[in-house]
């Protein structure tokens, strides 16, 4: 009789011990937690194949510059999420920079670009091919440099700096980025340079003067053409 009483309806394992129905719940959850860990580890390693290099869509050119993966620490483990950058430009002197951030690459792509558009300045343009002058733009620790080139000297620039340019529109360019290497930063700085580019039209409206008088001593006759070329 005392060993009918004394039974219990716990499950047996193979050694003959009893076990506990919560703690094989605890146990479970344990491991539930862990396998979310893993899936989400494996979203993270598959993020550089879906990475997309240049898009083009009704004119506009879309950049993917910096995609990082990011965690947040919460009460069943890690949740983890990707923050993109992305550069969008025309091609004819209108360029922006956004960034978003999504439990999945493409989304956060989307939210970027998105945020791109709606951001995007327009830069004037020396002969739609380079800069009217040389400027320095700064943010955080990140300095940069833009110089005109003439002619056949390229985009000399790299990583971030060249996917502004190229979206940009300016085929010949020289650049020096001094500090950070953080994407952020130097696209930021980069933007700070060329809010300030100015042409000599808008100079010359804003003087109340003529376009040959500010490019030449004299009204001489090849500042005149510069002139004509420039109002047109």
């Amino acid at each position: 009789m005392a060993d009918e009483n004394t039974q219990t309806d716990a499950p047996v394992v193979d050694g003959g011990a009893p076990v506990d129905a919560a703690g094989e719940g605890q146990r479970r959850g344990r491991g539930g937690r862990g396998g979310g860990g893993g899936e989400g580890r494996g979203r993270g390693g598959r993020r550089d194949e879906r990475r997309p290099a240049q898009e083009e869509d009704d004119g506009t050119i879309e950049k993917l510059v910096h995609i990082n993966r990011v965690s947040k620490t919460v009460k069943g483990g890690k949740r983890f999420g990707f923050a993109a950058l992305v550069v969008v430009g025309d091609g004819q002197g209108r360029v922006g920079f956004g960034h978003g951030k999504a439990r999945e690459v493409p989304e956060a792509i989307n939210k970027a670009t998105a945020a791109a558009k709606k951001s995007m300045i327009r830069v004037p343009l020396k002969d739609g091919r380079t800069l009217h002058h040389d400027g320095r733009g700064h943010f955080g620790a990140g300095n940069v440099t833009v110089r005109s080139a003439p002619a056949g000297t390229g985009i000399i620039a790299g990583g971030p700096m060249r996917a502004v340019f190229e979206s940009l529109g300016v085929a010949d360019v020289v650049t020096k980025s001094v500090g950070t290497s953080n994407p952020y930063n130097m696209i930021r700085a980069t933007f700070a340079a060329l809010s300030d580019q100015t042409s000599p039209k808008s100079v010359a409206q804003r003087r109340g003067k003529k376009i040959a008088d500010l490019l030449g001593r004299g009204g001489s006759k090849s500042a005149e053409a510069d002139a004509e070329a420039i109002a047109e």
